[in-house]
């Protein structure tokens, strides 16, 4: 299961990888509930690790847009 998040690397990378490190993020989530709903998930704490990782993502990808943070600073 993915570690978490290294907000600074996050911040140099480009908005496209970004982007594409979010849908993987969903995609990732959408299984673990899935696996929770079977009960076959060990640990649901992952959910809640990811869920904020996803957050984590989404706000920098967000202060980039609106020019509060560009990225690669």
């Amino acid at each position: 299961m993915p570690r978490e998040l290294n907000v600074e690397r996050v911040r140099s990378m480009d908005e496209d990888d970004i982007a594409a490190r979010i849908k993987g993020l969903e995609e990732a989530l959408f299984n673990l509930r899935f696996r929770n709903a079977m009960k076959q998930l060990e640990n649901p704490l992952e959910i809640r690790n990811l869920r904020r990782d996803l957050a984590r993502l989404k706000t920098i990808l967000s202060e980039h847009r609106s020019g509060l943070r560009p990225l690669g600073a």
